[in-house]
C-alpha cells in the first residue's frame, strides 16, 4: 500500500511517499479501512520534527491522526458494520496510509451529504472541540465561550459547537485576515492578539464585567494569567494545546477566589474505551448536525498524497484557515 513515511526526524523534507506491506486485522474487534483521505495536524508537524511519538503499537515513521474512507474488511466479532460501509474516525497514528486497521468502536458513519475529503476535515478537530467544551467544560446554554487561536482547525470546529449551542463567542487570533472570516461562522467577538496579549480588559468590557465561562485554549504559556482574569466565577479553563509554551505563572489566589476549574485534556493518549466514549458522543450529539447542514467541515485545502511535503509545509506556514487533506 502507499504509505507517508518520515525517512528521518526533522522537517517535512523529509517526507516521502513509499510503499509498505499492508495491515492485517489482529483481533477480532477490528476493521480494516481503505482510507480515501487523512488530515493533517499540528501533531503531524511534530512527529515528523521526531517531538511528538505516537503511544507504543503505533510505528513513529507513519504520521496520521484522523481518516476517512470504507470499510474493506471486519473481524470476526464485529457485527455493526458491514465491508463498503463510509466512515471516519480519529487513531493514535498512522492514518496517512492506503489502510488502517482499527477497533470498530472508533469508527463513525459518514453522513451522505459529505464527500470523503471533507469528512478527513472533521474527526480529530471536531471530537476535540467538542470533548473539550461540553465533556470537560460543560458549557451551558447562556455562558460565554471563548476560544484562543479560533482561526484554527479545532478553534473552527469549537465556534461553531458554540454558537450551535446559543452561546456568545469570543475568539482571538494573531491574524485579524482569521477573525474576519470567522464572522463567517458566527464569531460575535474577536480579539487580535498580534500586538500583544492583554486581552482580559477586552473581555471585561464585552462580558459588563462578568467574565466568560468556558475558555478553548489552544496556545497555553503566557495566555494563562490573562484567561484566570477573563473567567467567571466557577468558569472552566480548558487546556488542548501549547503552541506558545507550556510554563506560565499561577495566580493561585484568584483561582480560589473565583472557584476555577483547570482541565488539561488530550485525545491521542487515552484508551481504546476513552476515545470510544468520546467518539459515540460526536457521532450522537456532532454528526446529526453535520448531516443537516447546522455545521460544516472547516475544509482549507486539498492535497494530492504525492504533493505531501508541500501539504506539510502549507499546515507549518499558518496561512492556513480550517484543515489540510491529504487525497489518496
Amino acid at each position: 500500500m502507499k504509505t507517508i513515511y518520515i525517512k528521518e526526524f526533522g522537517s517535512p523534507e523529509d517526507l516521502e511517499l513509499t510503499e509498505t506491506p499492508d495491515p492485517i486485522l489482529s483481533n477480532k474487534n477490528e476493521v480494516l479501512v481503505r482510507v480515501r483521505a487523512a488530515g493533517l495536524n499540528r501533531a503531524d508537524l511534530l512527529q515528523v520534527r521526531g517531538l511528538y511519538p505516537p503511544p507504543a503499537g503505533y510505528s513513529p515513521n507513519i504520521p496520521g491522526l484522523e481518516f476517512a474512507g470504507e470499510i474493506a474488511a471486519i473481524g470476526d466479532e464485529v457485527s455493526d458494520w458491514q465491508i463498503g460501509d463510509r466512515v471516519f474516525g480519529i487513531t493514535a497514528g498512522e492514518a496517512q496510509a492506503e489502510y488502517l486497521t482499527i477497533d470498530s468502536s472508533l469508527l463513525v458513519r459518514i453522513p451522505d451529504s459529505l464527500s470523503f475529503t471533507e469528512a478527513a476535515a472533521v474527526p480529530e478537530a471536531f471530537i476535540t472541540a467538542h470533548d473539550a467544551i461540553f465533556t470537560r467544560g460543560s458549557l451551558e446554554q447562556g455562558e460565554t465561550l471563548l476560544i484562543h487561536a479560533v482561526g484554527s482547525g479545532v478553534g473552527l470546529a469549537g465556534l461553531q459547537l458554540g454558537k450551535a449551542n446559543g452561546s456568545m463567542v469570543i475568539g482571538t487570533s494573531r491574524t485579524t485576515d482569521k477573525l474576519e472570516r470567522c464572522a463567517e461562522y458566527g464569531l460575535d467577538h474577536g480579539i487580535s492578539t498580534a500586538d500583544g496579549i492583554a486581552f482580559a480588559t477586552q473581555i471585561s468590557e464585552i462580558t459588563d464585567g462578568k467574565g466568560v465561562g468556558v475558555i478553548l485554549d489552544l496556545v497555553g504559556g503566557a495566555y494563562f494569567p490573562q484567561n484566570l482574569a477573563s473567567l467567571a466565577a466557577k468558569g472552566r479553563l480548558i487546556l488542548v494545546g501549547l503552541t506558545a509554551g507550556r510554563t506560565a505563572e499561577f495566580d493561585m489566589g484568584m483561582a480560589l477566589q473565583k472557584r476555577l476549574t483547570i482541565t488539561g485534556t488530550v485525545l491521542r493518549g487515552r484508551s481504546t474505551a476513552e476515545k470510544a466514549e468520546a467518539t459515540h458522543k460526536f457521532a450522537d450529539e456532532v454528526v446529526p448536525l453535520l448531516a443537516n447542514g447546522t455545521i460544516c467541515p472547516n475544509l482549507d485545502r486539498v492535497f494530492a498524497v504525492n504533493d505531501v511535503i508541500a501539504a506539510y509545509k502549507y499546515l507549518g506556514s499558518n496561512e492556513s484557515f480550517g484543515k489540510v487533506v491529504l487525497e489518496f
